[in-house]
């Protein structure tokens, strides 16, 4: 039997948005029809998730892949959310429904991409865009991170207060006739997945963080970015261990930094 959507239990998960449902005069039916809509796709949408995680595992300069799809009761909750923004942007009367949610809900289906190197970003985002129509490429940065490398008319580049770093595409899925699936595509270097995880969960589990607690949130981040830093500087060291003397001013500003950091934390 298919599982129907519940605005009480619905709400007990969500309290917080029940005010939004009211102060936009969200329709409970529009909700009911999306959340069932979304419950018949959602082994298609598995399997698509699978799919295009096991082409991205199989490139060699891919860590490990992780793949995903929206939760039900999170699709609704975004939808919600995501009300206000709509109507600023299209107009008061914009409804989401049935025909248009998943036009304007883009992580229905999400992939993470982990690398260990930062500069091995390119090979995969050139094997990325080479591979799925892009629709959006949006490069979050941290203020004070070199963005060379995002030098790209494709790619907008977002700085982010929290220190969030990872680079999202848009792709267009074309997996039947009906309509096309876009599918949100995340790439990150390990230490930044860590960062990320840790962030997300501190973050999402209050609504109201202390400033001891962001602070600290944005020393781990400099900690997290000098060690991408470390690790590119490592890898490189490794590659060409007969001209080490080219390296020496690198090393000697990681070590500056490194002890900036200790003394920071002490």
């Amino acid at each position: 039997m298919k599982k129907s959507f519940n605005i009480d239990e619905f709400l007990k998960k969500y309290p917080y948005a029940k005010e939004a449902i009211s102060k936009n005069d969200i329709n409970i039916n529009n909700l009911k029809e999306i959340y069932e809509d979304y419950i018949d796709y959602k082994s298609s949408y598995e399997n698509q998730a699978e799919f295009i995680a096991n082409i991205l595992r199989a490139k060699r300069m891919v860590h490990s892949v992780k793949s995903r799809i929206k939760d039900a009761n999170g699709l609704i909750e975004k939808v919600i959310r995501k009300t206000e923004d709509r109507r600023s942007k299209y107009g008061s009367d914009f409804e989401f429904t049935v025909n248009n949610y998943k036009n304007e809900i883009n992580d229905l289906i999400g992939i993470r991409v982990i690398h260990i190197f930062k500069d091995q970003w390119q090979e995969i985002h050139n094997f990325i865009v080479k591979t799925w129509r892009v629709i959006e490429i949006t490069a979050n940065v941290r203020e004070g991170d070199n963005i060379d490398v995002f030098d790209d008319p494709s790619i907008e580049v977002r700085s982010k207060a929290s220190g969030y770093r990872s680079v999202h595409y848009l792709v267009e899925l074309n997996f039947t006739q009906s309509e096309p699936t876009i599918a949100e595509i995340q790439v990150r270097t390990i230490f930044e997945e860590g960062y990320g995880e840790i962030d997300h969960l501190i973050r999402y589990s209050s609504s109201d963080i202390p400033e001891l607690v962001k602070a600290n949130l944005l020393l781990f981040n400099r900690i997290v970015g000098s060690a991408d830093e470390m690790v590119s500087l490592i890898s490189k060291l490794s590659d060409n261990l007969t001209d080490n003397n080219k390296y020496e001013d690198i090393i000697k500003k990681q070590n500056i930094e490194i002890e900036r950091l200790r003394n920071k934390t002490k």
